[in-house]
C-alpha cells in the first residue's frame, strides 16, 4: 500500500477515533454537557486535530451527506426511481460494517433526542436531497425537476427519516432491514398489507 493509502487510513482511524469518544462522552455525560475539548483529550488529538475533522461539535451529529448512499446510487442500474433509491439503500447499507452501523444509530439517536441537533439536520439535509435527486434523475431517465423524481425522493427520505426516529428510540430495531421492507411497501404502491 503506497503513502497515499495509508495517510487516508490513519485519517479514517482518527476520524472513528473522535467519534467514538465524542458519543461515549455524550452518553455518559449529555451532549450539552460535553465540549470539544473534552472530545479531542478523550481521542487523544489536539483541538486543532479536533476541528480539522469537525468544524463544530454540532458536525459529529448532523448528516449533510451520506457517501455511501451516492456511491450505491451511481452504481445502480438505471430503473425507476423508488426501485432505484430502494435499491441504493440495500446497497449502501451492505456496504457498512456492523460497527459503522451501530455508530449511525447512535448517531441518530442524538440526532432526534437533542432539539438543536433535529433542527440542524432540518437545515443541512436539502444539499444531500438535491445531490440524490441528480443522481436519481439521471439513472431514471427523468428531468431533475420531474415531479416522479421530486415525488419518489421525498416519499422515501420521509419513510427513511420515519424509520430512523423509530430506531432511535427502540435499539432492538433492524434498522436497515426496516427501510427496505418499508420501502419495498412503497414500492408495492402502498395499498397492500
Amino acid at each position: 500500500m503506497g503513502e497515499g493509502g495509508l495517510r487516508e487510513r490513519k485519517k479514517a482511524r482518527t476520524r472513528e477515533t473522535i467519534l467514538r469518544e465524542a458519543f461515549r462522552l455524550f452518553r455518559e455525560r449529555g451532549y450539552h454537557a460535553t465540549t470539544t475539548e473534552m472530545i479531542a483529550e478523550a481521542a487523544e488529538v489536539s483541538p486543532a486535530t479536533f476541528f480539522r475533522y469537525f468544524p463544530t461539535k454540532e458536525h459529529l451529529v448532523v448528516l449533510d451527506r451520506f457517501p455511501p448512499l451516492t456511491e450505491a446510487l451511481a452504481a445502480q442500474p438505471p430503473s425507476a426511481p423508488v426501485p432505484l433509491l430502494r435499491g441504493a439503500f440495500r446497497a449502501a447499507f451492505a456496504s457498512l460494517s456492523p460497527e459503522e452501523i451501530a455508530a449511525g444509530r447512535a448517531r441518530e439517536v442524538f440526532a432526534v433526542t437533542v432539539p438543536e441537533l433535529l433542527a440542524a439536520n432540518v437545515r443541512r439535509s436539502p444539499g444531500l436531497i438535491a445531490e440524490v435527486r441528480r443522481l436519481v434523475a439521471d439513472k431514471s431517465g427523468c428531468a431533475p425537476d420531474d415531479p416522479r423524481v421530486r415525488d419518489a425522493v421525498g416519499a422515501v427520505f420521509g419513510i427513511v427519516a420515519m424509520v430512523w426516529m423509530q430506531w432511535a428510540h427502540d435499539p432492538g430495531l433492524d434498522g436497515p432491514a426496516e427501510i427496505d421492507t418499508a420501502l419495498a411497501h412503497l414500492e408495492a404502491g402502498l395499498n397492500r398489507a
